[in-house]
């Protein structure tokens, strides 16, 4: 019985948090996919830069509004059932898309998935806070982000295949149906972290009086802008127009435009970790954002200026792109370490509001950069850019690299000595 009782508390933290994390993974194949179907969703309903940069805009926009809430709710109910529904409103949004025949009902579409998508991040963050101590959250975060970066995976090279051999339509309707099972897993294993009731009452903080000090955290504040800083090339690129800037510009074939655009997601798939591991053994999080905020840059400066590359260069590329900017992922076991427990999600929703709320901006204003500079070319009934165009657009990212710089010098060192590790997982 004894060794039941050991096995399990060894194994069940991980099949909890492992579970929760396949949700945040259909999250980004559900962001992801538009960059996807961008050339046939852009086509088949006549949209301009400007639309299609607005509806997929719709999907952040919806995690601005929920963010704050989601916050709170997961710091007062149960995550099990907050994780249930929001999925269930993330099924319902992608079956609705694959249906609409507007640009206005698409976008309600959407914005249903990006309700579900406020949820399901900060509740694996809370899962991983309730479930691991302190020591191993970093490296957990950063596992939990290469999960989620495999639906980033999936909505790019398999999903361009599955939507150009069926329909786009189709193609998320079979995205609807493996939610269903996702639903299934989730319902199965995961579960709440056993809390005693007195602690819970001891350390409760009024609702005011927590959201007053969460905002007031300017720590907070600016881990939350430098991940959201470091995010953009996922959150725009990857989400929406890496696909076309390689079409249009490098004349690149659409699957294998997909797949160099996946390499962002790869490299964020084997960064997050890295950097979580490696921060969490050397018991420093800040000079490894630097470097990640620096060779970002450097980066990004090269997809801009090196004239006519390879597609195996643009593979490294956007490959180094992903890897570096995975330093992102340190912001988030950086804010849950600078706050009390009991505020551990409305402080994370202060910060996803930052996160994902100027991407929400963002994603429109770079549409709406592109169709500034636009000479009017049609080609098969859409727009064509030129490489003027999304270099004036893509500016958008070494600025923000270089302001996510600067948010770092206003966040707090979370780690700061070294520490035994004596605890079982």
């Amino acid at each position: 019985m004894t060794n039941v009782s050991s096995w399990k508390k060894v194994v069940l933290p991980w099949v909890v948090c492992f579970s929760a994390s396949l949700f945040f993974a259909y999250e980004l194949l559900q962001l992801h996919v538009m960059n996807a179907i961008s050339p046939m969703l852009i086509r088949d309903m006549g949209l301009s830069a400007t639309e299609f940069g607005y509806l997929s805009s719709t999907y952040l926009i919806a995690d601005v509004i929920f963010l704050l809430p989601a916050g709170m709710i997961l710091d007062r109910f149960s995550v099990r059932k907050v994780i249930l529904i929001a999925l269930l409103l993330c099924l319902g949004g992608t079956a609705g898309f694959a249906k609409a025949t507007s640009l206005q009902s698409a976008a309600f579409c959407h914005f249903l998935s990006g309700i579900g998508n406020a949820f399901c991040f900060l509740s694996c963050i809370m899962l991983i806070s309730r479930w691991f101590p302190k020591e191993r959250q970093a490296f957990l975060v950063g596992l939990m982000i290469t999960i989620g970066m495999l639906g980033g995976v999936v909505a790019q090279v398999p999903f361009s295949i599955l939507a150009e051999t069926l329909t786009w339509r189709a193609a998320l309707m079979i995205d609807a149906a493996v939610g269903v099972v996702l639903f299934t897993v989730i319902f199965a294993f995961v579960t709440d972290a056993p809390t005693k009731i007195a602690e819970v009452k001891e350390t409760s903080i009024p609702f005011f009086e927590g959201l007053k000090r969460s905002v007031l955290n300017i720590h907070n504040i600016c881990c939350g802008l430098y991940t959201c800083l470091m995010n953009l090339p996922l959150m725009i690129i990857s989400a929406v127009w890496g696909t076309l800037f390689l079409t249009q510009v490098h004349k690149i074939l659409l699957i294998k435009a997909s797949f160099i655009v996946s390499m962002i997601c790869m490299g964020t798939i084997i960064g997050s970790p890295l950097y979580g591991w490696i921060s969490d053994k050397v018991h420093k999080r800040k000079v490894l954002m630097v470097i990640g905020g620096v060779a970002s840059t450097l980066v990004f400066m090269m997809i801009l200026l090196v004239p006519q590359p390879s597609e195996g260069l643009l593979t490294a590329l956007f490959f180094a792109l992903g890897l570096f900017t995975s330093s992102q992922a340190l912001g988030y076991p950086a804010i849950t370490e600078n706050n009390p427990k009991e505020l551990t999600g409305t402080s994370m929703g202060i910060a996803a509001l930052i996160i994902m709320g100027l991407p929400a901006l963002i994603q429109p204003l770079s549409g709406k950069l592109l169709d500034m500079g636009w000479d009017g070319t049609m080609v098969n009934g859409a727009p064509l850019y030129s490489a003027t165009n999304f270099k004036m657009a893509f500016l958008i990212f070494p600025i923000g690299f270089v302001a996510a710089l600067f948010a770092l010098t206003k966040i707090k060192e979370s780690i700061k000595q070294k520490v035994t590790l004596g605890m079982n997982y």
